[in-house]
């Protein structure tokens, strides 16, 4: 997606806003611009004294840098981000995710302002989804962060056997990932959406609207294996059989159109068939690239197909506004920079406090219903 200068600049100040510090190859990825307009925007920023500018790194004016921070501490000067609760201050927090363009720049906006809120800082790393964060964390932890709010690399959203260590000398909080039991990963804090509920949400809907056969159309994405088991442990509980198409592979973005073809005719035989009148799909722009793709060939929705999306990204923006399954992506960030502060506080007076048991936290979807689901099947 392109943006006007204008609009760059906005997004840059809320980003730097939000997070305190962001490195200048971090915002030109995040809005996939080149690193020399991203330069650009920021200079002109600086120069009205909008931002702060310095060694390829872009920061919010008046907020300390780690570099400072660490200064003060040197000189004996007392460090009030360790202050107690009731302070006006709060710690400069680490934040290491695969990227912000999708999924993440909502958890990003919560985790932000939470620790704005508390008197804090919030200090971004990009990881990709295919690099390891050992750079990132090892630059935050050099600078002086407090502690770190974590999204390894982990395809499933679950950590494996062979999962790196993950202690690194400060508090660590998992963010939208879990630890596989058995693993050190486990034994770590995280906070998560509960995508498996969120799934069990749609299909409560689906089946309430008098749909039996229900399919899942799941592309590559972290949530998937939460989702496919909250959905069939769904069909399950209500007593649904599994519809005769299993699983449907389909990417808006697949590099291969003979295959995504392949999978929507293969959806649009079952619901000409009616061996399928319903389907949950993960995520919202391949919803509306298959609605469309579905009307290409006589399938219309909602008439002869009932569709919830998974995500609600831009769902409700859809030509035919899709129901979607909503993840509570900013208060997921928010959460997270709670739990992180209540553990870098505890650390601070470890002498006087007990740390409390770790929390693996689950935030619950929204069903947010619109009309892609269309009226009770039997009335149809």
């Amino acid at each position: 997606m392109r943006f006007t200068m204008e609009e760059r600049h906005q997004r840059i100040i809320e980003l730097v806003r939000s997070c305190g510090t962001v490195r200048l190859v971090e915002l030109a990825d995040h809005l996939d611009i080149s690193t020399v307009t991203a330069r650009r925007d920021v200079d002109t920023l600086a120069g009205r004294g909008i931002v702060d500018r310095a060694r390829g790194v872009v920061s919010w004016p008046d907020a300390p840098s780690p570099a400072e921070r660490l200064q003060h501490a040197e000189r004996g000067v007392p460090d009030t981000t360790a202050a107690p609760a009731t302070s006006a201050s709060g710690p400069v927090l680490g934040m290491v995710v695969p990227s912000t363009r999708h999924y993440f720049e909502q958890v990003v906006r919560g985790a932000g302002e939470a620790a704005a809120a508390a008197g804090g800082r919030l200090v971004l790393g990009f990881s990709g989804y295919s690099q390891s964060p050992d750079f990132q964390i090892g630059r935050m932890l050099d600078s002086g962060v407090e502690g770190l709010l974590l999204t390894p690399n982990w395809p499933t959203g679950v950590s494996g056997q062979d999962s790196p260590g993950l202690e690194f000398g400060v508090p660590v909080v998992l963010v939208e990932r879990r630890g596989a039991p058995g693993t050190g990963a486990a034994r770590l804090d995280r906070v998560c959406t509960d995508h498996a509920a969120g799934a069990g949400l749609a299909v409560e809907r689906l089946a309430g609207l008098g749909h039996e056969r229900i399919a899942l159309v799941a592309g590559d994405s972290p949530t998937r294996v939460q989702v496919m088991a909250g959905f069939d442990t769904a069909l399950r509980t209500l007593g649904l059989a599994r519809p005769p198409v299993a699983a449907i592979e389909f990417h808006a973005e697949d590099p291969d159109p003979a295959r995504q073809e392949a999978s929507v005719d293969r959806l649009a035989d079952a619901v000409r068939e009616r061996e399928v009148t319903a389907v949950l799909v993960i995520s919202d722009t391949d919803a509306i690239l298959l609605l469309q793709l579905l009307r290409d060939r006589g399938v219309e929705v909602p008439r002869d197909l009932a569709l919830v999306a998974y995500d609600d990204e831009v769902a409700a923006l859809s030509e035919l506004p899709l129901t979607a399954v909503a993840p509570p992506k900013y208060a997921v960030g928010q959460a997270a920079v709670r739990l992180l502060q209540q553990r870098v506080r505890e650390r601070a007076f470890a002498d006087a406090v007990a740390p409390s048991p770790r929390q693996h936290l689950d935030l619950l979807p929204e069903l947010r219903v619109r009309a892609s689901c269309g009226a009770r099947l039997e009335t149809l």
